[in-house]
């Protein structure tokens, strides 16, 4: 069982940055990928990024290439949302996620979400 709790999520004008993070507990945190998906009003729920078990390799939306970074500290059992650059449609419900897979096909673990809210 691993419990997944975000932080970080604010009201920020559009052009700042934020951090998101989101902490981990329970057993075998580096056996699992982890990943950031956004719910906004009216939209379905989508992918943002994701980081391997080890870091090796990271994964981002088009939306946000190049102005997220995806990092994770397996010794603190945390993993970040570094956001810049924000616009007015990154408005969400973050969460974060955990894949034993690696492919987020399937999620094993859900975290219960932040609401990052940017204003223009």
């Amino acid at each position: 069982q691993v419990q997944l709790v975000e932080s970080g999520g604010v009201l920020v004008q559009a052009g700042g940055s934020l951090r998101l993070s989101c902490a981990a507990s329970g057993r075998a945190f580096s056996s699992y990928a982890l990943g950031w998906f956004r719910h906004a009003p009216g939209k379905e729920r989508e992918f943002v990024a994701a980081i391997s078990k080890s870091s090796d390799n990271t994964y981002y939306a088009d939306s946000v290439k190049g102005r997220f970074i995806i990092s994770r500290d397996n010794a603190k059992t945390t993993v970040y949302l570094q956001m810049n650059s924000l616009k007015p449609e990154d408005t969400a419900v973050y969460y974060c996620a955990a894949s034993a897979s690696g492919s987020f096909h399937y999620v094993d673990y859900w975290g219960q979400g932040t609401q990052v809210t940017v204003s223009s």
